[in-house]
């Protein structure tokens, strides 16, 4: 054992090493708060001055943190926040948690990733340890980032320690949050796999899974998500087939649920939102080309979800019509902007797509969330109405996040139309006549 990994160890152990988390985001917040709950000093890392600002004042914007755990551990000063990178030079070891987008030809966009590693390259010293947790292609850690931190002239393995490990935030999950979700640590040498794994160890309650490699924690987090994607995908074609067919597709999939093993519900809707499931499986398309290699399975299921935006607006269409009614001028209420229920997460919802297709046919839209007052999409902004007021001028109501709080008793009652693409309004029993399915 080299007397750097040693003396990391033993400060990991002991708690006297101070962490750092660069992203204060969805993934790198509660990471943050976990670590200092932890007992380690932990500082923040973020280029926006609004949540630097905010974890500084102890204000939570986070729905999976407990608001007064956060403002007791920056009182207690376990938690403090920073715009100056210059405070790298004194942890000793980082996570970097930022954003991984696709750009608009829907191929990985890293500016993030490499934009901290360039940061954090000015002030890396010995002994650190420095793990990656964005979502990225097989490959990023060890042919982006080493290279970079190398090139100080110090060397992975000997002078410093990197690792990849995924992050996997479920948010609104009431079972698994970060402190008790399972981990995957993937290390570019075995030194750099067992820091990594004792730093997690140090601060979690979920199992810690040692993998050979960073590329191969790198692609279990794309398989993950490919997986979600292709059985959503899945749900979807069959939803559309049942459609057809006239047959319930809910009722379907609550009959074959019932089997005891083999078969796993996933469900339709419409469209798949989030930062993960959407685009993760475009890093690895993008990742496999490089192999003149198709990932055919999964660039179909990424078709069929994106298609399904489209396939809403066009059966609300046809509701209208039936009912004598055009969408051109038609006032349709959307319930629910995020993009599951019971967040306020509104990255890559489905209802951005669904907005863009009403908007094209002429429709009036409103919208309403109880978590969500207002957003902006492309130039344009949006604000939640009155429930109730919604519900009285909308000729057409469009269920799009199925949140628990929703009465869907009285909206079926006071819609005219109501379309529920996630099948909120299974229990309800009065007015089904007024209710049509995904």
């Amino acid at each position: 054992m080299s007397q750097l990994k040693r003396n990391l160890i033993s400060k990991l152990k002991n708690r006297t090493a101070k962490l750092g988390v660069v992203g204060l985001g969805y993934v790198g917040l509660p990471l943050a708060v976990e670590k200092a709950k932890a007992g380690f000093q932990v500082i923040g890392f973020d280029v926006q001055d609004k949540k630097v600002q905010l974890v500084n004042e102890g204000k939570n914007y986070i729905g999976d943190i407990i608001d007064n755990e956060l403002e007791d551990l920056v009182r207690k000063g376990q938690l403090k926040a920073t715009t100056d990178f210059s405070f790298v030079s004194q942890v000793d070891a980082v996570a970097i948690c930022v954003p991984t987008p696709l750009d608009l030809y829907k191929q990985p966009d890293i500016s993030y990733v490499v934009n901290s590693a360039r940061s954090i390259e000015k002030y890396i010293h010995r002994g650190m340890l420095i793990v990656l947790e964005s979502t990225t292609y097989p490959g990023t850690t060890e042919e982006v980032l080493k290279p970079i931190f190398e090139e100080t002239g110090l060397k992975c393995g000997k002078d410093f320690f990197l690792a990849f490990s995924p992050e996997r935030v479920d948010p609104g999950n009431k079972q698994f949050k970060t402190k008790n979700t399972p981990k995957v640590v993937g290390g570019c040498t075995e030194e750099c796999t067992e820091v990594a794994a004792m730093l997690y160890r140090s601060v979690l309650e979920g199992e810690v899974y040692v993998v050979s490699s960073p590329a191969v924690a790198e692609m279990e987090k794309i398989l993950e998500n490919a997986f979600r994607n292709i059985n959503i995908a899945l749900a979807n074609e069959m939803a559309i087939l049942c459609k057809k067919m006239n047959i319930d597709v809910f009722e379907v999939i609550d009959a074959a649920k019932t089997k005891p093993y083999g078969f796993m519900a996933f469900y339709p809707g419409p469209g798949l939102g989030g930062h993960c499931i959407p685009l993760d499986p475009y890093y690895l398309e993008w990742k496999a080309k490089e192999y003149d290699f198709h990932t055919r399975l999964i660039e179909v299921s990424g078709e069929i979800n994106d298609r399904m935006p489209e396939f809403v607006v066009e059966n609300a269409m046809k509701l209208l019509n039936k009912h004598k009614k055009a969408m051109n001028g038609s006032i349709v209420l959307l319930l629910g902007a995020a993009y599951k229920n019971d967040i306020d997460d509104m990255r890559e919802s489905p209802i951005l797509k669904v907005i863009e297709h009403l908007e094209e046919n002429g429709a009036n839209i409103q919208f309403n969330d109880p978590y969500i007052p207002q957003f902006s999409h492309k130039g344009k902004s949006y604000k939640s109405v009155d429930l109730d007021v919604g519900l009285d001028k909308a000729d057409i109501v469009i269920i799009i996040t199925n949140h628990s709080c929703y009465d869907y008793e009285n909206i079926v009652k006071k819609s005219k139309i109501l379309y529920d693409t996630r099948n909120a309004t299974k229990e309800v029993k009065e007015n089904r006549e007024k209710i049509y399915k995904l």
